[in-house]
């Protein structure tokens, strides 16, 4: 799914953004409300996956997203890759923010 695509309350009550970027690239900026899990922690933390109606799984150009989709999906999820990622998702006016107070949020 493209990041314009995504409905415009993501998370919501039915729908959680997962992000499976490395720290250094959430630290940087990151979607508000997003779930941050590595894309090499996700087995070992399923249990930290949202149970979402919708998991949307998010990283820089959709990638790494796309492999993590796979295997949640496999998984018992219903997980949708988002197609370039934060890349897009910033690109197409969506928020990017940082948890380190006064710090410019940007997409590394």
């Amino acid at each position: 799914m493209q990041p314009e695509d995504l409905p415009a309350e993501v998370p919501s009550a039915n729908s959680a953004l997962l992000d499976v970027r490395e720290q250094e690239e959430w630290d940087a900026g990151h979607a508000p409300g997003a779930v941050h899990i590595p894309m090499a922690e996700i087995p070992q933390r399923l249990d930290e996956v949202p149970e979402a109606d919708q998991v949307f799984v998010i990283c820089r150009s959709g990638g790494r997203s796309s492999k993590v989709t796979a295997y949640l999906n496999a998984n018992g999820w219903d997980a949708v890759n988002v197609e370039r990622g934060m890349n897009g998702w910033s690109a197409g006016g969506r928020p990017v923010v940082t948890d380190t107070p006064d710090a410019e949020a940007y997409v590394l």
